[in-house]
């Protein structure tokens, strides 16, 4: 059977799993009456309530005798890591763009590492049946976007279809039947080649592995692209680091490759297939597996750096152990050396004591992602700010900038720009018009500054505005950028907050908490309306009188609390605060919990 390997591409919600669920439906992978989820691909209760795909995943259909592996990928930059390895075992990506919105940063970036890859993109205007769909100026800015990319003068010669993913239809021009997806297997079939390992099937085997998962039945498994020769069950092969040092030598015990939704075991796989073999016990992401007659390794896609840092320690609170079953630090450990593993962006250090450990990754979010899953397996731990990561350059302090492009109604512009540019140190690159009423703000701001921005913008915009980000480059450092500007309200005492307590300290600020909530000393209830701390006392009760007159007793009406989530929380806190992380609960403390404690720190700063 022919065949062909694409990856779909696309920016963060321009529709790309739910394409992929339609091509699913009308190749005749599920039967008729198959119950199915929507989309089908973002497997991980994550992925489902976030909307968002974070680990690439594989699946292939079959049309007219033809199989077609389809790849698709995440679209945020923090899961980067992933995109540039899929596409190197792919041979051609089919770009998908929000008629409405046009190219976006996400699309910008997978683009660039797409066409450096030398590959040919089918270009797909989705959405064309939105009310604001503006099919010609999206493929004109497209274009634009591959010619300032350095697109050659084949990959600029694209072909385009105009589409709507969820009304399942694809056709060459904008007034065509608008029936059915064949338009895009046509497409697929006649322009993305045939992998070129095809021609190598008579030579020694050679793999390289692209992603990699855990398995709770069959153990490590690792998936890529068969480079040349074919493999059976029960093979002996050999693993290569990147470096070409022998790590191991394995036997296959078993081959899977994806059908449909599900992975099936097969007895051989050919050049040119994309599948996953199990048996090995130390081989990982970018090594070769090979058989023992191969020498060298194949080339691998280097990993860019990690721009952030993230401390996550022990939860050493007075509530500690009362949710999670893992609060040891070297469970921990265990499961963040487990984590580097399977993703090749994050790393991990140990620090001093011994009692934390210093994770590195690409961005908020991905962090965010990763404590989410740990909280959810039972894990307590205590979180810090995040910190950019610098580096040396001929002697100058070098600090990494974002390129940050801004969707708002017009009215809030002033604010953003005054926020990005001022406030946190940006340069504004572009303003333009994007549609009635809106505009679009082009920035590069150091990553620093972009650190608990987003819940602020969101304010800022009444919740209307879009905002997204892409690592750009490498600047000398700016000098320093303002953070929060309030003082928060501490804690004073051990207990359960009281409502009466919380009603007669409301005019100092706003509260993260409610009543009848666990306190304890030097945990942050809320923020002050003044920029220094304040402690207050959350338990104290009514004394009680013997007069009961009626205007004695009033009613108690608090507030509604604020409640922030996990990725909010940990932009929020200060260099000197710390985010617990339980199953249950997520708060906000102090470093050090005692009031003296705090003073004698501030003091040695």
């Amino acid at each position: 059977m022919e065949l062909r390997n694409i990856a779909i591409i696309a920016h963060v919600d321009h529709g790309k799993t739910t394409l992929v669920d339609e091509l699913l439906k009308q190749s005749g992978s599920f039967r008729e009456n198959q119950s199915v989820s929507e989309r089908a691909m973002d497997s991980n209760d994550i992925e489902r309530e976030r909307g968002i795909t974070i680990l690439a995943k594989c699946t292939s259909v079959e049309h007219n005798g033809m199989r077609i592996n389809i790849v698709d990928t995440p679209g945020h930059a923090d899961f980067g890591g992933e995109v540039e390895r899929i596409l190197s075992m792919v041979d051609g990506v089919v770009l998908l763009v929000d008629a409405a919105e046009g190219p976006m940063p996400q699309t910008k970036f997978v683009t660039s590492k797409a066409l450096a890859l030398g590959l040919r993109p089918i270009v797909v205007l989705n959405k064309v049946d939105k009310p604001d769909a503006e099919p010609d100026r999206a493929l004109n800015e497209v274009f634009d976007l591959f010619a300032n990319l350095g697109a050659s003068d084949e990959q600029l010669d694209f072909p385009h279809l105009y589409a709507s993913g969820r009304a399942g239809w694809a056709d060459e021009s904008l007034d065509g039947p608008r029936k059915d997806l064949n338009a895009l297997f046509d497409l697929v079939v006649r322009h993305v080649p045939a992998p070129a390992q095809v021609a190598r099937a008579a030579e020694p085997f050679q793999m390289l592995a692209t992603t990699l998962s855990a398995d709770p039945f069959i153990g490590r498994i690792l998936t890529g692209r068969v480079e040349a020769g074919t493999i059976k069950v029960g093979a002996t092969l050999k693993a290569l680091s990147r470096t070409g040092e022998r790590l191991e030598q394995f036997r296959v015990t078993k081959i899977l490759a994806f059908r449909g939704l599900s992975q099936t075991p097969i007895e051989e796989a050919q050049a040119g297939d994309i599948v996953t073999l199990a048996g090995m016990t130390k081989a990982t992401v970018a090594d070769t597996l090979c058989d023992l007659s191969v020498e060298t390794a194949l080339p691998a896609q280097p990993i860019d750096p990690p721009t952030i840092t993230v401390t996550f320690g022990i939860n050493d609170s007075p509530l500690a152990g009362r949710d999670g079953s893992k609060v040891q630090s070297r469970v921990i450990r265990d499961r963040l050396m487990k984590e580097c593993e399977v993703n090749v962006a994050i790393r991990v250090a140990d620090t001093a004591g011994g009692e934390a450990f210093e994770v590195s990754g690409r961005g908020e979010l991905q962090m965010g992602v990763l404590i989410e899953n740990m909280r959810r397996e039972g894990f307590e731990l205590s979180i810090s700010r995040p910190r950019v990561i610098f580096k040396e350059e001929g002697g100058v302090r070098m600090e990494p900038i974002e390129e940050v492009i801004v969707d708002v109604d017009d009215e809030y512009s002033g604010t953003v720009i005054d926020k990005l540019t001022g406030e946190r140190k940006g340069d504004l690159v572009e303003m333009k018009p994007a549609g009635v009423g809106k505009t679009r703000i082009v920035a590069h701001v150091p990553s620093r500054g972009l650190i608990g921005y987003h819940g602020q913008f969101m304010t800022d915009t009444r919740g209307t505005g879009v905002l997204n980000r892409i690592f750009h480059g490498w600047v000398p450092h700016k000098g320093p950028i303002q953070g929060r500007r309030q003082g928060v309200l501490i804690s004073m005492e051990n207990g359960v907050s009281v409502s009466y307590a919380l009603w007669k300290l409301e005019d100092r600020g706003r509260f993260f908490i409610g009543a009848q909530e666990a306190v304890y000393q030097g945990m942050i209830l809320g923020e002050h309306n003044r920029d220094n701390d304040l402690e207050i006392n959350p338990i104290r009760g009514k004394q009680l009188t013997n007069v009961r007159a009626s205007g004695t007793d009033e009613a108690v009406r608090l507030t509604t609390p604020v409640r922030m989530s996990l990725e909010e929380s940990i932009a929020y806190i200060e260099d000197d605060e710390l985010v617990e992380v339980t199953p249950k609960t997520i708060r906000m403390r102090k470093r050090h919990l005692d009031p003296h404690e705090r003073k004698r720190a501030s003091r040695s700063e």
